[in-house]
């Protein structure tokens, strides 16, 4: 996907007369990472070219995004966004008191701004909304009205920060058009639109703040980084969805105004590029190995980072790291001169808000081939296919019996193949007994419930949960001992209700019952 502009001819009339206002976005959502060099180093170009730079903190947006960020750490995240971005810039040389930086409920919960909403509310239909939120609101098969809000408020910041463009990646070009289209209907002037292309992840798709594998944090220690660039999709040859070559030619390049690769002399020596199409030619045609690539790009990448761990390397930062992200500090950066104390597994706090748990709607059931205490059921989790389950539940529970009931689905376990067959998630019941006097049930949740609606414990519902359970880490075993039912049949955990929006997960009988 490459840059684009919307509204060149417009842009070419303002410069004419003055300095161009833009603005660039975004939502105070997971830890920035390595990618957002990307929009940094543009915005450091708009700054020379004389351009007056805003830059929004969108916590709403942040919010109203499937709740990416709990509203109780909207502050926090936005400050450490902040902070986050003040480093990055500083790392590459640009003068941050150039810059005006915004935080989207300083102007969007204003009178006008919220009269506006409804305005837009009464004339975009549910298909444009959510047509323009597509490449950047989590989409799910039963959306909650808060993504339907999102494209809206980002048309509407243009107007309300004054801005004559806006710059964003090229996932927002759908929001973009949108905005083309309805704020003149609201008496408002069209903006121009700037894009800059997406860098892939290391893993070859999107470079995603929740995917721990796709991404290098912008606080990751040098020994990280060398391990994430190790397992990063590299193919000798394959210059398609390559993040390594990616980052090289849209942040390293505009950057340093080139690239060396250093290797022995035995393999070719110490090469360096003027021009980024020929360090491409050369990995295209097996020149450069892969190896000696990932070595260049973790020196050149460190020494950016460096700056910016050592911004955050005072009490004051890693506190704010903390209260930012309470469920997802999984090491901090040393202080200078002390060493990092190994993480004790047992003596960390795990947390059930790390468990994706959904409503699922199961649409078949059957015994498995191969093994009589199995089911094999599929099951609607709100995602384009259902999901395939496994479940130890066979002589309790008759097949005929599930379709078209719904129940509790853990999302996020690593799947794997159960006598040759693979299982994608689990279905949580609630048992009880021992043996022939053994008792399982569904857990079930409140009616009108449809699938993906997200289920959690009271108190915990904050905070994304983790990609993938690792099997190390045993977060799910750790969690699992304190999952019940309670007197009344209520699915708690250390006495908590697990919920779902619309009220409490409940069994049909079994009290003081284990669940899993």
């Amino acid at each position: 996907m490459k840059q684009e502009v919307l509204g060149e001819e417009k842009l070419r009339e303002v410069l004419q007369q003055r300095n161009l206002r833009v603005y660039w976005g975004t939502a105070t959502t997971g830890r920035p990472h390595v990618g957002y060099f990307v929009p940094m180093s543009k915005l450091a170009d708009f700054l020379q070219a004389g351009c007056e730079v805003t830059i929004l903190l969108a916590d709403l947006h942040a919010y109203l995004d499937n709740m990416k960020a709990p509203w109780d750490l909207l502050q926090q995240r936005t400050r450490y966004y902040e902070m986050v971005i003040r480093g990055i810039l500083t790392s590459i040389g640009v003068p941050v008191d150039q810059l005006r930086f915004v935080c989207g409920t300083d102007f969007q919960l204003n009178r006008d701004y919220t009269l506006d909403v409804y305005r837009l509310a009464s004339l975009v239909t549910e298909h444009d909304a959510k047509k323009a939120g597509a490449e950047v609101v989590k989409q799910v098969d039963h959306a909650l009205l808060s993504g339907l809000l999102y494209p809206g408020l980002q048309a509407l910041d243009e107007e309300y920060l004054k801005v004559d463009a806006q710059f964003g990646g090229v996932d927002q070009r759908k929001i973009f058009t949108f905005a083309e289209k309805y704020l003149p209907v609201l008496g408002y002037g069209k903006r121009i639109h700037l894009m800059n292309p997406m860098v892939p992840g290391l893993t070859g798709g999107k470079m995603s703040s929740s995917e721990e594998d796709s991404k290098i944090d912008l606080l990751d220690s040098p020994k990280d980084v060398r391990k994430k660039l190790k397992r990063a999709f590299c193919e000798p040859g394959n210059v398609e969805n390559n993040g390594i070559l990616a980052f090289v030619k849209h942040v390293l390049f505009p950057l340093r105004s080139g690239f060396v690769i250093e290797r022995e002399e035995k393999w070719g020596g110490r090469k360096a590029y003027s021009e980024y199409q020929a360090l491409e030619d050369d990995f295209a045609n097996e020149l450069i190995h892969p190896g000696d690539l990932k070595q260049s790009v973790e020196e050149a990448l460190n020494s950016l980072l460096e700056p910016i761990r050592n911004a955050f390397d005072s009490p004051e930062m890693q506190q704010l790291i903390t209260t930012a992200y309470p469920m997802a500090v999984k090491k901090k950066v040393p202080s200078k001169g002390c060493k990092a104390a190994a993480p004790v597994p047992g003596n960390i706090e795990v947390l059930p808000s790390r468990l994706d748990l959904r409503i699922g709607q199961i649409k078949a059931a059957k015994k498995h081939p191969e093994a009589e205490n199995l089911l094999v059921i599929d099951v609607d989790v709100g995602e384009a296919a259902p999901r395939v389950v496994q479940s130890a539940i066979a002589g309790y529970v008759s097949p005929e019996m599930l379709p078209g009931r719904h129940a509790v689905v853990l999302c996020n376990i690593r799947p794997r193949k159960i006598c040759g067959l693979e299982s994608q998630a689990m279905l949580l019941c609630a048992s009880k007994g021992e043996g022939h006097d053994k008792v399982i049930e569904l857990l079930d949740p409140p009616e009108a419930s449809a699938p993906g609606d997200r289920v959690f414990v009271d108190g915990h519902g904050e905070g994304e949960p983790d990609a993938e359970l690792k099997p190390k880490n045993k977060v799910l075993e750790r969690l699992q001992a304190d999952f019940s039912t309670s007197d009344t049949c209520v699915a708690q955990w250390q006495g908590k209700p697990l919920l779902t929006k619309l009220g409490k997960v409940v069994c049909q009988s079994l009290t003081g019952a284990v669940v899993g």
